[in-house]
């Protein structure tokens, strides 16, 4: 999934840093807590109201077109699929679970065939039942082209018709079949023995058959989770209440413990900090992004330390370079940028050690098949520019070349930027940079016609560590689209497309690992990307705050709630 806008609460803001479970077990999404802090993840009681202090608003409320850290967390909230990750308090936090559907799938055919049955009672916040055509249809807008820019897993592992453009324009997709009300079953392209994840994606949710087309859900939605829309302000205040029709009985997971939650938009992030660390009025019902790097210092008084809590890093903060831009498109221009770019001043930028960890490679630590090497080393990992101007001199480029990047309209953002235009300086690569608001950041640059010569941006595991969630979306050149791509690099290499299908038909899931990270390494050689730093998080929730279980990725929502409801 693209990385959360803000660093490193994936749950708290289209504004806080980009898909879901990370880590190889059960621990590994579990965060870090400083003495005291394990309060905050208490029982919560039944009542009151949530609040979520943000810079930036949510991508989408339609769960079709968004698809980062933040707004995924929001969206468990609203809307329920056949399966889910797990709740952030679970023995596994990255395992897949039932949700609407009684148990995990049924594979046959090899795993080219899967079916689910959906449980009864189920219902939309309208009152209206859900049944295996709701599930279909809901699943069926991913193919939409103007609708279906998020996720990309449903359209690149069920078999659908090359031509085939949603139930708006192309009616019924065959390979999804609804043989009574209950049972659903999906035909894949081939063998995926992870379709359960799959499943668990933002946007394989239920809607009304004939609803959400166009521009529909931008400020209102049909809800299938235990709240619903009460009032949305877009970029000011979104307002959250039960849903009545939402059943406890068929959700193991959700425990909808608030009321209602109150989601606090356009806030400066400075302002935020100033709230959180006071504590004061309505702040102590609330949590918020990840600390701005400034205030890390003032962490370790005594009035605050005891509520600080730490989120591991597993989410890969990258630079990506567009292999379609002249002079870009030489891969020998695209290892000149790689050698020359500073990344100790990029961690610095990002807030120091306490927030950030250099990393050379596409996929993270705590990603199974991860394999630890630097193709493009440097002293004190500062860059090494002499490297640099020999290969732009080879490419014909002596006195280098001007670029311009992408970047979110935030300070730390804007700080890696100025980093990396510092240092790509010194090798005589002039980059402009183009600041883009940060709640349209990733519709923006996912949109080919928009997008420039580079951008930073960033890509967690959207399930339990697995390297499938990386390589592929990132780089398998046969999905590029015009809208909603996530292959930012537009890189598109037969060799690395024909690796990508023979580890993907791989049912040795340890094996595939292994691979994985080999693929890795083979990418990198031609440098579409230029990693950069895996970003951690320190969050301050309110005193009143429980079940409260941060991630950098996909914190989890579903648990939290109030100490003490009375004073929400």
């Amino acid at each position: 999934m693209r990385k959360p806008l803000i660093t490193a609460i994936a749950a708290l803001a289209a504004g806080a840093t980009i898909l879901s479970g990370c880590g190889s077990s059960g621990t590994a999404q579990k965060s870090n807590q400083s003495k005291g802090a394990s309060s905050s993840t208490s029982t919560p009681g039944r009542g009151g109201t949530v609040h979520m202090l943000q810079n930036a608003d949510f991508s989408y409320i339609d769960p079709a077109r968004g698809f980062d850290g933040g707004v995924n967390s929001f969206y468990r909230l609203l809307y329920r699929g056949l399966t889910m990750q797990a709740a952030g308090n679970a023995k596994d936090p990255n395992a897949i679970v039932p949700d609407m559907a009684t148990s995990l799938g049924k594979s046959s055919d090899g795993a080219k065939t899967w079916t689910y049955t959906l449980k009864t009672g189920l219902k939309f916040d309208n009152g209206k039942p859900i049944t295996s055509k709701e599930m279909k249809f809901g699943i069926e807008r991913a193919w939409d082209p103007d609708i279906g820019i998020g996720s990309p897993y449903l359209k690149t592992v069920i078999a659908a018709p090359a031509n085939y453009q949603g139930p708006y324009k192309s009616g019924d997709l065959s390979t999804i079949e609804t043989p009574d009300a209950q049972t659903i079953v999906f035909h894949l392209k081939q063998a995926f023995p992870e379709f359960d994840a799959v499943l668990a994606q933002p946007n394989a949710v239920p809607f009304p058959v004939g609803s959400g087309k166009g521009n529909a859900f931008i400020k209102t939605t049909i809800a299938s989770g235990p709240y619903t829309i009460d009032k949305y302000t877009p970029g000011s205040v979104i307002k959250l209440k039960r849903n009545p029709n939402w059943s406890q009985s068929t959700d193991s997971v959700r425990k909808a413990y608030p009321n209602a939650w109150e989601f606090d938009i356009g806030l400066d992030g400075a302002t935020i900090d100033e709230r959180m660390l006071a504590g004061q009025g309505s702040d102590i019902n609330a949590i918020a992004q990840t600390v701005q790097p400034s205030t890390v210092a003032r962490l370790n008084t005594p009035q605050v330390r005891d509520r600080v809590v730490t989120a591991p890093a597993y989410c890969t903060t990258y630079m990506g370079l567009n292999t379609t831009k002249t002079p870009l498109n030489k891969v020998q221009v695209r290892q000149a940028v790689s050698y020359a770019v500073d990344k100790a001043s990029v961690r610095n930028a990002s807030g120091g050690t306490q927030l950030a960890d250099i990393t050379n490679t596409i996929l993270p630590t705590t990603v199974t098949g991860h394999k630890d090497f630097d193709l493009y080393p440097s002293k004190d990992n500062a860059g090494d520019i002499p490297k640099a101007k020999a290969l732009l001199k080879e490419a014909g480029l002596p006195n280098g070349f001007t670029m311009t990047m992408d970047i979110r309209s935030q300070p730390m953002m804007q700080a890696q930027a100025e980093a990396i235009q510092n240092s790509l300086k010194k090798a005589g690569i002039t980059v402009k940079l183009n600041v883009i608001d940060t709640s349209t950041y990733y519709e923006t640059i996912g949109t080919i016609s928009q997008q420039h010569d580079a951008a930073i941006t960033g890509w967690c595991p959207d399930w339990a560590s697995s390297a499938r969630t990386f390589i592929p979306p990132l780089f398998d050149g046969r999905n590029i689209t015009p809208k909603g791509n996530s292959n930012l690099a537009q890189f598109n290499d037969p060799a690395v497309n024909k690796r990508i299908d023979e580890i993907s038909a791989m049912t040795d899931l340890n094996a595939a690992s292994e691979q994985w990270g080999q693929l890795d390494k083979q990418i990198l050689q031609q440098a579409p990307i230029v990693p950069l730093v895996l970003q951690k998080g320190l969050m301050i929730p309110g005193s009143n705050i429980a079940g409260y279980y941060p991630s950098t990725n996909l914190t989890d929502l579903t648990n939290v709630g109030l100490k003490d409801p009375s004073k929400g």
